[in-house]
């Protein structure tokens, strides 16, 4: 929990975080992207996550509700058996790694947020869930390097892992130049149980 003041508006989005160690796994195999494709603008990796719900510009005042909402919620959640797989791009502009694991869980999760934030009388933009982590963005002036760092992720398969808590997070976007910046407002522990996915091999997200 971050106790600094919040200033009168937040750009918030809800999300999960990979732990460390698959972060790290991850990190590790993006080396050759990093040393190729120094021009790409590469997320911190303590920054990266994966959005349920971007809910745009919000005065603060909507925190506390969103707060005590939430709360529950995860409370009352199973916990996500999850993994990062392969890569890939958005119009050869915006680099990802994909997810695996329990895609269904994830969409049932994503749904009980976005139901939740409009009954505490937040409308957004609900874009369709395309379960991704964001790695990377092409610079306006330098859009290449992009599908080629996709293609070198192509056969990786990370650990699985357990999300273990529901994130509210604030980012700077549009607060100036310079990199973006996340930082969790709150987080919450999900419920004890583990919800398991329908059998058989993890599908991926992409």
């Amino acid at each position: 929990m971050d106790d600094h003041p919040e200033p009168s508006t937040l750009r918030v989005f809800v999300a999960l975080a990979p732990p460390d160690d698959a972060k790290d796994e991850l990190a590790e195999a993006l080396q050759p992207a990093y040393a190729g494709y120094p021009r790409l603008r590469w997320n911190r990796i303590e920054d990266w996550h994966i959005t349920l719900a971007f809910l745009g510009e919000l005065p603060s005042t909507a925190v506390p509700l969103l707060r005590s909402a939430l709360a529950g919620l995860a409370a009352s959640h199973p916990a996500l058996h999850l993994g990062l797989r392969g890569g890939g791009h958005f119009d050869e502009r915006l680099l990802w790694s994909g997810i695996d694991g329990d895609l269904e869980g994830l969409h049932v999760l994503a749904t009980d947020v976005r139901d939740l934030v409009r009954s505490c009388g937040i409308e957004f933009n609900a874009r369709p869930l395309r379960p991704h982590l964001t790695l990377a963005r092409a610079r306006r002036d330098d859009p290449t390097g992009v599908p080629q760092a996709a293609a070198g992720l192509a056969d990786f398969v990370g650990r699985p892992w357990r999300a273990e808590r529901l994130h509210l997070v604030g980012s700077n976007i549009g607060r100036g130049p310079g990199p973006i910046h996340y930082r969790d407002i709150e987080a919450w522990r999900f419920g004890t149980a583990v919800r398991t996915g329908g059998g058989g091999r993890p599908r991926s997200a992409r």
